[in-house]
């Protein structure tokens, strides 16, 4: 078993989870993929939209829920933003070509990563909880062995 190295911190607006973002994007090398968990509205679309503008992304950035993927080029190389929301099973993302994202060298977020059902491999965690008036949010990544 992998080690894992967790950290949470407290995120009281938008503001605070942009600014999260930006430094979570000065950590980000490709190849990775990230899961990213939360309810409806607790800032996983918030988080990735600002992961890439600290990237360099200057046009829209949709949120993947009905397209699946929405791709981006940023100054790490290629981002791409799924989100398994709509998925019924990993059947499913398979024939939507899920898997083919997660194939490449890039750098691939995906939202409700518990769809999936264990099918992919993740190097880190981030789970967004409402807390008061906030989010708290805690990373987990495996340490390098």
């Amino acid at each position: 078993m992998e080690p894992i190295v967790e950290t949470s911190e407290f995120l009281a607006d938008e503001a605070a989870t942009l600014a999260f973002a930006t430094r979570f994007a000065e950590s980000l090398f490709a190849p990775c993929t990230v899961a990213l968990i939360g309810d409806l509205g607790a800032g996983k679309t918030t988080f990735v939209r600002g992961v890439l503008r600290a990237l360099g992304v200057t046009g829209a950035i949709k949120s993947p829920t009905y397209a699946l993927v929405e791709s981006y080029d940023t100054a790490k190389g290629e981002v791409h933003h799924l989100d398994a929301y709509r998925i019924e099973n990993v059947d499913d993302f398979e024939a939507r070509g899920g898997f083919e994202y997660i194939a490449t060298p890039s750098i691939r977020f995906v939202e409700w990563p518990q769809r999936l059902g264990g099918a992919v491999n993740f190097e880190v965690e981030i789970r967004f909880e409402f807390e008061d008036e906030g989010r708290r949010v805690t990373v987990s990544t495996k340490a390098a062995a």
